[in-house]
């Protein structure tokens, strides 16, 4: 199947699911995770529709990005080491994997004035494993009070990967709990709009308990080679 055919699939899905919730299709974002693929399958899912893009390498990333002009929103969704948190500040219009007060520091301080301030999400470690980054949710509010005080960035919400799950009811619990923080940090007059949960294996789960931002690679471009 062409990337352009899987892409109208994607799309089908996600129309479908939207209109099943009574929800407007137009705030969910695809975001194709591009990591490996070349400036050509790129190119051609974003004439397939697609206008932004996930990076997991600042090196890869950075050619790609001086590569394609078109009107591409770039986001890096690799985890962050502080020594490269000055380019990337540099370079992308968001941040997904957020996970520290000393890298929400280093990109602050390093975005351009002239760009405005870089969208970023916190990485949110929803299973408390010990081997993945990210906030835990006892410590999320406190973190995100630490992080208001950054002006060159833009803190517009929460980035999830849980851990595989073996059935859709159980992804579907695990977003759902996602969910309810998203919720009462709003709440409590924290306010973020964007959900960056699900992926190609989950991301119908995951829009049916509120994500506003899916990462699809498998399911735009295919397996990786």
């Amino acid at each position: 199947m062409e990337i352009s055919e899987k892409i109208i699939e994607v799309n089908r899905e996600i129309k479908q699911i939207c209109k099943n919730l009574d929800k407007d299709v137009n705030e969910i974002t695809i975001l194709g995770a591009s990591k490996s693929q070349s400036l050509e399958k790129i190119k051609e899912a974003f004439d397939g529709g697609i206008k932004n893009f996930g990076e997991n390498y600042l090196q890869e990333a950075e050619l790609k990005i001086k590569s394609l002009q078109e009107d591409i929103t770039w986001h890096f969704i690799g985890s962050i080491q502080t020594r490269k948190a000055k380019k990337i500040a540099e370079i992308f219009d968001w941040v997904h994997a957020v996970d520290s007060l000393k890298v929400a520091k280093k990109l602050n301080d390093s975005r351009p004035k002239t760009k405005g301030p870089l969208k970023v999400c916190i990485q949110l470690n929803i299973d408390e494993e010990i081997s993945k980054s990210g906030i835990s949710s006892r410590e999320i509010e406190v973190f995100l009070s630490e992080c208001s005080d950054l002006k060159n960035i833009e803190v517009r919400g929460l980035m999830v990967i849980p851990k595989p799950r073996n059935s859709i009811q159980d992804q579907h619990e695990i977003f759902k709990k996602v969910k309810g923080i998203f919720d009462s940090l709003n709440q409590k007059n924290i306010k973020i709009d964007t959900l960056s949960m699900g992926m190609s294996s989950d991301y119908g789960p995951a829009i049916k308990e509120g994500s506003t931002m899916v990462r699809i690679g498998t399911g735009i471009f295919g397996l990786r080679k």
